[in-house]
C-alpha cells in the first residue's frame, strides 16, 4: 500500500509564501512523475505543477509560472511546492500525486496519476 502524506498549507495574506510537502510511505516504488493539483470551491481540479524524474523537467500552469517552484527527491518519492507571491486566486485545496505505472507524457491530466495525497487547504486573504 502506498500513501502520499501532505504537510504545509494554511492561511496567509496576499504576497506571502508557503511551502507544501508530499512524502510517500508504504511499499517502495519508483515514480515517473509527481505533480500538484488544486481545487477551488465550486471549480474543477486544476493542474498546478509537475516534475518528471527522467531528465528533471518541470511543468507549470501559466498562472503560477514565476511564482511557484516544484522540486523533490525521486529516491525518496518526495515532492515540494514552494509558493511565493501568493494571490487570493491561489486559494484552494492542493493535492500531490504520483504516477508509478506508465508515463504517457500527460503530466497535466489527473488521470495520469495513480496515487494522491489527502489534500491540504491553502487560503490567501487579500
Amino acid at each position: 500500500q502506498v500513501q502520499l502524506v501532505q504537510s504545509g498549507g494554511g492561511l496567509v495574506q496576499a504576497g506571502d509564501s508557503l511551502r507544501l510537502s508530499c512524502a510517500a510511505s508504504g511499499r517502495t516504488f519508483r515514480s515517473y512523475v509527481m505533480g500538484w493539483f488544486r481545487q477551488a470551491p465550486g471549480k474543477e481540479l486544476e493542474f498546478v505543477a509537475a516534475v518528471s524524474w527522467s531528465g528533471g523537467s518541470t511543468y507549470y500552469t501559466d498562472s503560477v509560472k514565476g511564482r511557484f517552484t516544484i522540486s523533490g527527491d525521486n529516491a525518496k518519492n518526495t515532492v515540494y511546492l514552494q509558493m511565493n507571491s501568493l494571490k487570493p486566486e491561489d486559494t484552494a485545496v492542493y493535492y500531490c500525486a504520483a504516477d508509478v505505472t506508465y508515463y504517457s507524457g500527460h503530466y497535466y491530466s489527473a488521470s495520469e496519476y495513480d496515487y494522491w495525497g489527502q489534500g491540504t487547504q491553502v487560503t490567501v486573504s487579500s
